[in-house]
């Protein structure tokens, strides 16, 4: 079971650059999506319905924002649109996907980057999200939260630690969070099975960040402890463009 993660930065953006040329060589069985920021009727599904693919969408109200999808070639069981909490929801920031013994979770973490406003909102939705998730796993132990979470976890996560010190993305109260989050019973993949530094999922457009691997590593695939017997490996793809992130894959044994 092989499950990417990527954030697009804008599905009718990364096709335009050759997204369904890599899909379709890559092929994963689950595809989670972020950042679409298109509604379905903008784009022409029928390309990724011809690789094989069951699609699934769930969109920002405003045009041209975020949202969330997920691709399967395997019909789910059952499909969640969104995390029950309108103001969340109105933003297409969750997706699930339930299969016969697990489930795929895209979701899209907000940014703080633009200011106080949008910081604040960030830390509310983490305290929302920890709570929607633990309530989740006492019927779905078996899960996979795959996204852009915005937030670089350890110091090797980030080219420059020290300077971004107080930048939103690696802010203390936000790597705090996200080792509660693990604790909670949670493995970070990629992690668990590379411990090497320089592995990065984003890079700035600016100052020529991605050809001088000056990137922070904010997209994972995280799986709860009870899938740690069956992951075989996780791995971040650099070398696909289109988009200022790359995909990041887990493998997972049947």
């Amino acid at each position: 079971m092989k499950i990417i993660s990527y954030n697009v930065n804008g599905i009718r953006a990364a096709e335009r650059k050759g997204f369904s040329n890599w899909l379709k060589e890559e092929a994963p069985d689950v595809l989670c999506l972020q950042e679409l920021k298109a509604h379905q009727e903008q784009v022409d599904l029928d390309i990724y319905r011809d690789l094989g693919y069951e699609i699934y969408w769930h969109a920002a109200e405003k045009k041209g924002y975020s949202g969330v999808a997920i691709f399967s070639k395997t019909k789910p069981q059952n499909i969640e649109i969104g995390c029950n909490m309108p103001i969340y929801d109105c933003e297409g920031r969750v997706i699930r996907a339930d299969f016969n013994n697990f489930s795929v979770m895209s979701t899209y973490m907000p940014s703080g980057s633009s200011g106080d406003v949008r910081q604040i909102f960030k830390m509310q939705w983490l305290e929302d999200f920890q709570n929607y998730i633990d309530e989740l796993r006492k019927d779905i132990p078996n899960l996979i939260v795959s996204g852009d979470y915005n937030i670089c976890h350890q110091a090797i996560d980030i080219h420059d630690p020290v300077s971004n010190k107080n930048s939103s993305g690696f802010l203390p109260e936000e790597r705090e969070w996200m080792s509660r989050f693990i604790d909670s019973g949670f493995i970070d993949s990629f992690r668990h099975l590379n411990k090497s530094p320089d592995q990065y999922s984003w890079w700035s457009y600016r100052a020529a960040a991605r050809e001088r691997n000056k990137g922070w590593r904010i997209d994972y695939n995280m799986i709860t402890e009870t899938l740690r017997d069956r992951l075989q490996s996780a791995s971040i793809l650099p070398n696909v463009h289109h988009s200022d992130h790359c995909p990041v894959k887990v493998v997972l044994a049947d």
